[in-house]
C-alpha cells in the first residue's frame, strides 16, 4: 500500500504545448524591415487622411 500522504504536484507546463519550438519558416523578416514598413504605412494613412478632400 502507499502512502497516504503523499501529494502529487501539478505538471510544469500546465497542459501548454510549445509549437514554435519545432517549426522554423521559410520566410523571415527582419525587425527593421518590418518598423520600415509600418512606418511607411502610417505615413500614407496621415498623408491620405489630411489630402482626402483634394481628391474627390
Amino acid at each position: 500500500m502507499g502512502r497516504k500522504d503523499k501529494i502529487n504536484m501539478p505538471a510544469s507546463t500546465a497542459g501548454i504545448t510549445r509549437y514554435f519550438d519545432d517549426y522554423k519558416s521559410r520566410i523571415t523578416f527582419k525587425p527593421q524591415y518590418i518598423l520600415v514598413l509600418v512606418i511607411i504605412v502610417i505615413l500614407i494613412e496621415i498623408f491620405l487622411h489630411l489630402n482626402a478632400g483634394s481628391f474627390f
